[in-house]
């Protein structure tokens, strides 16, 4: 079963209201992360870890992941991760059961 764009935006989500006590209404694809969501360089590192526990993969040197800007960038690097990293789909599968 492969994870669809739904499913990144609620694991993504989920990151950001576990570890940044978000509201879901508050989480929409063109909020920036630090002009409009108030996101520092330091929460960037929790969003990473995040990101590394629910993937299972190593993001310590992703360079793209220092380049994201919007919530929607980060559903993209999620779903690019997901499409190089099969573990990744299976954790984020089996999280979803």
């Amino acid at each position: 079963m492969s994870i669809s764009e739904q499913d990144i935006i609620g694991i993504v989500n989920a990151i950001f209201m576990e570890k940044f006590e978000f509201k879901a209404e508050e989480l929409a694809p063109e909020k920036n992360l630090f002009e409009d969501l108030q996101i520092d360089s330091l929460d960037i590192v929790d969003l990473m870890m995040g990101l590394q526990q629910k993937l299972g993969v190593k993001l310590h040197d992703n360079q793209e992941l220092r380049e994201v800007r919007t919530l929607h960038d980060v559903y993209a690097l999620v779903a690019k991760i997901v499409a190089e990293h099969p573990e990744a789909e299976e954790k984020l599968n089996a999280l979803q059961k």
